[in-house]
């Protein structure tokens, strides 16, 4: 049995011998003998053993004998490194010599090569100076053979000879020649072109754009191709004035019942066939211009539109003007109507504006299916045309701001908030019902009007006068909210509660001893069913305040959301990087922002030309990202004062009555009433409360049905019914806190109480109490100190105090009611 044995294992570090032995029997079979198996292994090892001895006796004679060939290859080595060190440094010495003498000869050659080429310089110079002269002495023969394309190319010699010998005064007169020979030849090109233009001879026409080339005179071709074709757009422009004049002659011929021609009906018609105009000579152009037709046709179209522009925004005018028959009767539009010139009383109507955009947009299908046509032209030159395109609306919108303004004026006008008629006392409650169902109604209407002015204004003008909208909505606002104030201020005297002092005041005025006396005599006339029809009419404004609230804070998200799609579509955000770098930013550079997926962006059109407008509406557009940005931040102020007017006129209704029944209860007789002294002993009785105390108890116990209504009016959804609940539990709350601080300035106000008053105003404290407590209110400690000191027997009053200390009675109050019941506590 052989064992095999590994020796890389003996070499590995941490080789353990044992480990390994015991691996080595493990591994045996099981039959083999154990002594056996240990000879065989030892046998094996030291056959390994040897194996390697012998190798390393082998290796190590043939080590010893190639030693000495290596140092002997080693010492060759060394004197070769030596000899190629002597050899480089002699290499570099002669490099050094040969640079310097190199470079004396570079610096010659180079002078040689300036004088050379000044020489050549000159003697080219010279040259053309010569044929300057030539040239000129015998350019008149050139003309005179007719031959147009060798006098412009004489021409272009001379002018190439001009340059050539620069500003000499010898050659002053050429000059002046050659600008008279220029001139001269661009007269003679002039009628060939016009015929073969009109002629539509596109090799003529070729050859003499390269005649007016050759001469730098590309110009005098691109302003008569423009003075030619611009006449048939004229005409198609001068045909609506034409189509007005037949069609009044018919009117007359056939009396007034004929159809009128309206310019917004022609319009149309005007674009389709000024789109049919361009596109044949686009098609024309592309063979006989082929270099050209990107740029001329299109700055046709720019030219024409600068012509037409004074009589397109009249007739512009003149056609919003049309669609109401008031000022169609006066011939007169939306600039006239800025302008106040016109009859006192008129205004501008949504009608009008809408009218405008109904007209731009006309012209913005036109200028989509030029931006077909034109879509191989230069972005810039596109971008040109498309303004030019636009630019009769351009005074319009302007004055956007203006326009809006004086729309939505006229539309809040026509929204009824103080409708109700008068009513005299008894019908009150009728009046403000009437009143208040108006003002929530008006809430709806004026959130239309603003939704409608947002949308008027993006598709007029894309978004680039958002600025504008935003005050002008802001303004229209704080309007209406004015109108709403007013209306509340007249509701004052509706509810009997003009001349009471407001929940703001402070807490002695809150209790109703500043309170003039015309209010109440009002509500002393009220039957008590006025009474709550009234508190009832006086709840339901809350939820005009509440509907006002949630409304224009809708709006106002709405309004931030629809800024931000603005600016998306206008990629504000490269615009405004490049205006940061120029506040005076060339055109040409800002076209080129807008000039690729925004090229038909009103607004960005509009906003290449005033950089400083777009950084304005950028940063706007920005901070509407911010969700506490206020889009309308006047409104939202006013709209919060108009929440604290409501709140406040609300609570002076709801503790209208509470402040009437207890006005007096300071002095009334009873406090300082003595028992009469009968001679037959009488039962005594417990007091009960009186009626004014009972009067305000069963009111504020009602007072719970009558929020009813107002919870049901505000809760929407489960959440809202929650809100509503608590709302309508604060304001139980408010109006029974307000009972308690009212009763507790009239008992600070008793100047002294005998034993029956005290009993009496005891029962009346417990009464109050025990209604507080139905309405789970705290008792003030104020109060139940009172109570608690009225209840005792004047004898056992100052112990009692004593007793207490202040752990469960309020000791200023006890003070109160012992200076009231004459007790002494010293």
């Amino acid at each position: 049995m052989v064992v095999v044995v590994d020796l890389g294992e003996f070499a590995e570090e941490g080789f353990d011998p044992k480990r390994w032995i015991n691996a080595a029997l493990e591994g045996r079979h099981p039959q083999d003998p154990l002594d056996r198996f240990m000879a065989d292994a030892e046998e094996s090892l030291r056959s390994a053993a040897d194996g390697i001895a012998d190798a390393l006796e082998r290796e190590s004679a043939d080590a010893l004998r190639r030693v000495p060939l290596a140092c002997r290859d080693v010492l060759r080595l060394r004197d070769d490194a030596v000899a190629l060190r002597s050899a480089v440094a002699s290499i570099l010495s002669s490099l050094r010599e040969a640079e310097g003498t190199s470079a004396e000869s570079i610096a010659a050659l180079a002078r040689i090569d300036t004088v050379k080429r000044r020489m050549e310089a000159a003697y080219a110079t010279l040259q053309d100076a010569a044929g300057l002269t030539q040239l000129s002495a015998s350019v008149e023969d050139v003309f005179a053979s007719g031959d147009l394309p060798r006098a412009a190319e004489t021409l272009a010699t001379m002018r190439h000879c001009l340059s050539a010998v620069g500003e000499v005064a010898e050659f002053a007169n050429v000059r002046k020649q050659l600008e008279v020979l220029e001139d001269r030849l661009d007269e003679m090109v002039l009628p060939r072109l016009v015929d073969a233009l009109s002629n539509r001879k596109v090799d003529a026409v070729q050859d003499l754009r390269r005649i007016l080339i050759r001469i730098g005179r590309f110009k005098s071709l691109e302003l008569q191709y423009t003075k030619m074709h611009i006449k048939p757009l004229k005409k198609l422009w001068e045909d609506f004035d034409l189509r007005q004049r037949a069609n009044k002659l018919e009117m007359e011929k056939h009396g007034e019942n004929a159809a009128s021609l309206s310019f917004s009906s022609w319009l149309p018609s005007f674009y389709d066939e000024t789109l049919l105009y361009l596109e044949q000579e686009w098609k024309w152009c592309i063979n006989s211009l082929p270099d050209d037709y990107k740029s001329l046709v299109p700055k046709l179209l720019i030219e024409a539109m600068s012509e037409l522009n004074a009589s397109f925004v009249s007739r512009l005018n003149l056609a919003t003007g049309d669609v109401v028959p008031e000022t169609k009767t006066l011939a007169k539009g939306i600039m006239d109507i800025l302008s106040g010139d016109m009859p006192k009383g008129t205004k501008l109507q949504n009608k009008h504006l809408e009218a405008l955009i109904e007209l731009h947009n006309v012209t913005g299908t036109f200028a989509r299916n030029l931006q077909h046509l034109f879509s191989e032209s230069d972005l810039l030159i596109l971008l040109n045309t498309l303004k030019a395109v636009y630019s009769p609306y351009e005074l319009f919108k302007v004055r956007y701001g203006h326009m809006e303004r004086a729309i939505l004026s006229s539309e809040i006008t026509r929204i009824d908030i103080r409708g109700a008629v008068s009513r005299g006392v008894g019908a009150q409650g009728i009046e403000l019902s009437e009143t208040v169902r108006r003002m929530e109604e008006s809430i709806p209407q004026i959130i239309v009007l603003l939704e409608a002015a947002v949308e008027r204004c993006i598709n007029f003008t894309g978004g680039s006068e958002a600025d504008e909208l935003i005050l002008a909505l802001d303004d229209i606002m704080l309007q209406y909210l004015s109108n709403l104030q007013e209306t509340l201020k007249s509701l004052r005297t509706v509810c009997g509660v003009d001349n009471t002092t407001t929940h703001s005041d402070s807490a002695k005025k809150d209790a109703g001893l500043d309170r003039k006396e015309g209010g109440a005599r009002l509500m002393d006339v009220v039957s008590e069913e006025e009474e709550w029809s009234i508190v009832q009419g006086a709840l339901q404004i809350l939820t005009v305040a509440d509907c006002l609230s949630s409304r224009t804070a809708v709006f106002e998200a709405s309004l931030r959301a629809t800024l931000a799609r603005i600016g998306t579509s206008l990629s504000l955000s490269v615009f405004g990087s490049s205006l940061d770098k120029s506040h005076a930013a060339p055109v040409d550079e800002n076209a080129e922002v807008f000039a690729g997926r925004a090229a038909l962006d009103v607004a960005a059109l509009r906003l290449t030309d005033v950089p400083e407008k777009a950084k304005k509406l950028f940063n706007l557009l920005e901070q509407s990202k911010d969700p506490r940005f206020h889009a309308l931040p006047l409104t939202s102020q006013r709209v919060a004062a108009f929440s604290d007017t409501v709140n406040e006129l609300v609570y002076d209704v709801l503790i209208s009555k509470v402040r009437q029944r207890l006005s007096d209860v300071s002095r009334l007789p009873i406090w300082s009433s003595v028992e009469e002294p009968s001679a037959l002993p009488l039962p005594t009785f417990s007091a009960y409360p009186q009626a004014y105390v009972t009067s305000v108890g069963e009111y504020l116990l009602t007072l719970p049905q009558q929020l009813e209504p107002l919870v049901e009016g505000i809760s929407g959804s489960e959440a809202g019914n929650e809100e509503a609940q608590f709302f309508a539990t604060e304001w139980m709350f408010k109006v029974a806190e307000g009972a308690t601080a009212l009763f507790t300035e009239q008992l600070r106000g008793i100047h002294f109480i005998t034993d029956r008053g005290a009993q009496q105003l005891s029962a009346d404290i417990e009464y109050l109490s025990n209604v507080l407590s139905a309405l789970s209110m705290p008792i003030p400690p104020f109060l139940s100190t009172f109570h608690t000191c009225l209840s005792t027997p004047r004898d056992q009053l100052r112990d009692l105090i004593k007793t207490d200390g202040g752990s469960q009675l309020d000791l200023p109050t006890a003070n109160l009611v012992c200076r009231i019941r004459r007790i002494s506590l010293d």
